[in-house]
């Protein structure tokens, strides 16, 4: 797509800003902005592209705090789009967008600006108890849950049991109650490895800095004060203090390179088996009480060295010598597990909390005195405060499977602006649920393709809803209907009743969800594929048998709302399957379209004997 692109910064700042100009016989009056915290200046050519087709110019921001700076530039790239388009007196439209951390920016924008965007697309909402909450309770399931895991999965997968809480203990149960009623959503546990962080080498604590700088005593209290889960007389407490690694070791050697600079220490010894994820490394001198200071780097217990990173304090570096200690603990990453018990938010309405109050509506454990996530949310936000009091259009464009931001906190925005808006809610709001989708944008591959969508066009097709509803008053689509059970949000199986935009697909085996069959006998898949009323047509359906996701295309005939299939496959080894059908949609039935797709899968099981 040619575009005239102009870069640019405000002097005196950091803020840096790209405006991609479609050809003016292209563009229709209107721009886009996608923000998010850290991105830099650069558009994707998927984002210039999409702007382009869509009729927009691209208007993109080095990520910042707030919404200040992209206010800024949207307010000049106007004047430019003006000068270059000549078309000094013409209403230039704009929307913003951005999903999880961008989330917030684009509620705080569409929340405290006039003038500047006419709606809004916040994706894969955070709401003011997000962070640190939704990653310190996984982390904790990940402590008490982590062996039950495969066991939780299978029973969440198509054709499982679907009770998770089958061979699990007290304990085991109280703590998958707990964090699903906080709101990780129970199907997320097919992918437990992410659910629980097993691959995260900070365990989900890299907010840990965040709650460290702002709440320095908090592990003191944790370890040592009554109704923390450190003290506390119970099993799980048990399991908490089980996990608690505080090993002060001495330094038998110092290794330096040929500049004498220290790069390992060998130590007399180290803790049994810690995780290697949260340790903390602490110099103190040859009395083991006269703290130096803190050191980062990589410990190999079987070597028994430590080996420095870069970047660690001179004044700690050269008080290194035979015989001080290094002390090895992760007394605050444990304590960080729990600190969601201790952020019972006084804002009413995040329900996902009510398990930590008792009967009067007060707080079951010790509160802090700072409420973390809400102080985030604003500084994030911009001091957006997550009001409701929207100034324009808005649809928010949720997930079902999000473990990072939770489903039932779109929910939970969506009341905040009804009580603001009131009468104008239903002219100024929706909220469209995915299913089958996680928090991550870059889209799944290899067996995770089987199982998750790539969202990127159906947000598209919401910024193009949201644009005709504030330049013709054309209502997109309604919101997705759903009813919320212990912080879980359950869609209806009819996409007449689902509503939102994506297609609803009914997959069988025999009219059933699970089948056996012995190896060499040929399955018959039959699948219902339906669309909510006037979202657009399936133009697309693709065929995975093995759930490896090597999706193959099978053709339907025409694009229609309803789509029935049948097909064939024999499986020649035994094992377990998890088949899948990839349907897509899009609005004006156009299967050549590269944006703006609306996907969905059906899935089941096939053992093979």
């Amino acid at each position: 797509m040619p575009h005239r692109k102009v870069s640019g910064h405000f002097e005196g700042t950091g803020v840096k800003f790209t405006i991609y100009l479609p050809p003016k016989s292209k563009w229709e009056g209107r721009f886009f902005q996608l923000v998010y915290p850290t991105q830099d200046e650069n558009a994707s050519a998927q984002t210039i592209g999409f702007g382009a087709d869509s009729g927009a110019y691209t208007v993109h921001v080095k990520g910042t705090q707030g919404y200040r700076a992209d206010a800024a530039a949207a307010k000049f790239a106007k004047t430019v789009a003006a000068r270059y388009y000549n078309a000094p007196d013409r209403r230039i439209y704009g929307y913003i967008y951005g999903g999880s951390g961008g989330s917030f920016q684009t509620v705080g924008a569409i929340e405290n600006t006039t003038g500047v965007w006419d709606g809004a697309v916040p994706i894969i909402q955070g709401v003011p108890v997000s962070i640190p909450n939704d990653f310190a309770v996984r982390a904790l399931a990940r402590l008490v849950l982590r062996d039950k895991a495969p066991q939780i999965a299978d029973a969440v997968r198509p054709g499982g049991s679907g009770d998770p809480y089958a061979g699990l203990n007290a304990v085991q149960r109280a703590m998958l109650r707990e964090v699903t009623s906080m709101g990780v959503p129970l199907r997320a546990w097919e992918d437990y490895s992410y659910v629980l962080g097993l691959n995260d080498p900070q365990g989900l604590m890299g907010i840990g800095a965040i709650v460290r700088g702002m709440d320095p005593t908090y592990a003191d209290d944790f370890w040592s004060r009554p109704g923390y889960l450190g003290t506390e007389k119970s099993a799980l407490g048990d399991l908490i203090r089980a996990a608690r690694t505080d090993h002060l070791a001495t330094i038998t050697k110092v290794e330096r390179n040929a500049q004498n600079a220290p790069t390992g220490l060998v130590l007399d010894g180290t803790p049994s088996n810690p995780d290697p994820a949260g340790l903390d490394f602490t110099v103190y001198a040859a009395d083991g009480t006269t703290k130096i200071g803190t050191l980062s780097g990589t410990l190999d217990r079987g070597a028994k060295v430590f080996t420095l990173d870069s970047g660690n304090a001179a004044e700690v570096l050269d008080a290194l010598d035979e015989g001080a200690r290094l002390r090895i603990d992760n007394r605050w990453f444990i304590a960080l597990h729990a600190y969601y018990r201790h952020q019972v938010p006084k804002r009413a309405g995040f329900y996902g909390f009510d398990q930590f109050r008792d009967a009067d509506g007060q707080p079951l454990h010790p509160q802090r005195n700072l409420e973390v996530g809400r102080l985030v949310s604003a500084s994030t936000s911009g001091g957006g405060t997550h009001t409701g009091q929207i100034t324009g259009k808005v649809i928010v464009v949720d997930n079902l499977l999000d473990s990072d931001a939770f489903p039932w906190h779109a929910d939970w925005y969506r009341t905040q602006v009804k009580q603001a808006l009131g009468a104008r809610f239903d002219d100024n709001y929706r909220l469209w649920y995915n299913d089958n989708a996680d928090h991550q944008f870059t889209p799944a591959d290899g067996e995770k393709a089987s199982r998750l969508i790539d969202f990127t066009g159906i947000y598209q097709q919401a910024l193009r809803d949201v644009s005709a509803w504030a330049e013709k008053g054309t209502a997109p689509p309604r919101s997705t209907g759903y009813d919320v059970a212990d912080s879980q949000i359950k869609v209806p199986k009819n996409a007449a009743a689902r509503r939102g935009i994506q297609p609803v697909i009914d997959l069988t085996a025999g009219g059933r969800t699970r089948i056996e069959v012995p190896a060499g006998k040929a399955v018959t898949f039959r699948a219902r594929i339906q669309l909510p009323p006037k979202t657009g047509e399936v133009v697309a359906t693709e065929w995975d048998f093995t759930g490896t996701g090597a999706f193959t295309a099978r053709s339907f005939g025409a694009p229609r709302q309803t789509v029935e299939v049948k097909v064939t496959f024999t499986y020649t080894k035994p094992g377990t399957y998890y088949p899948a059908l990839r349907a897509t949609a899009q609005r004006e039935g156009d299967p050549s379209d590269p944006f703006t797709e609306v996907p969905n899968l059906g899935r089941m099981r096939v053992v093979v004997r």
